[in-house]
């Protein structure tokens, strides 16, 4: 039985590095995951709320950051946010954070109170935009770094943004 075990963490710990040295693996985009039509047409009532941004980057930092990365590039658990998502509607994009996806990981975050869930979304639309001005061969730190910024939360804040909805 030990032998077993210490064979199966042998090659357990043998794919984990070389996934490791291979570099950092991005999940693919669901394209199977796509919202009902109402969902589709539902308008963010903060879309032209810029003081309401910082919220949003902080519930990213918080809710998001671990799967999708800080700069929303992706993980081997979560799929970029700065590419395919960003030609998705701002109502897709809050039914699928309310509704979440369990077949490939995504929680469903239906218990934030509906503003935040828009703040998300405005933050969703941020880190694209950044993505847009630093190119797509940007480093691995990510557009923030432009701004001089060490996380999500800390690029929008250093952005203009300061005011929050609760």
């Amino acid at each position: 039985m030990r032998k077993g075990a210490l064979a199966l963490g042998l090659l357990i710990g043998a794919l984990v590095g070389r996934t490791a040295a291979a570099g950092v693996q991005v999940r693919p985009h669901d394209s199977e995951w796509r919202a009902p039509t109402d969902a589709r047409k539902r308008v963010n009532p903060l879309a032209n709320r810029s003081d309401t941004g910082a919220g949003g980057a902080r519930l990213y930092a918080v809710r998001c950051s671990t799967c999708h990365g800080a700069d929303g590039r992706g993980s081997g658990r979560a799929p970029d946010l700065t590419r395919d998502v960003q030609s998705q509607s701002d109502g897709t994009l809050f039914w699928k954070i309310s509704s979440g996806n369990t077949r490939a990981g995504m929680p469903g975050f239906s218990f934030l109170p509906e503003l935040q869930r828009w703040q998300l979304v405005q933050h969703l639309r941020h880190i694209g935009s950044l993505r847009e001005h630093s190119g797509p061969n940007a480093s691995r730190r990510g557009p923030l770094s432009a701004l001089g910024a060490t996380s999500a939360a800390d690029g929008y804040l250093r952005s203009g943004s300061s005011v929050t909805i609760t």
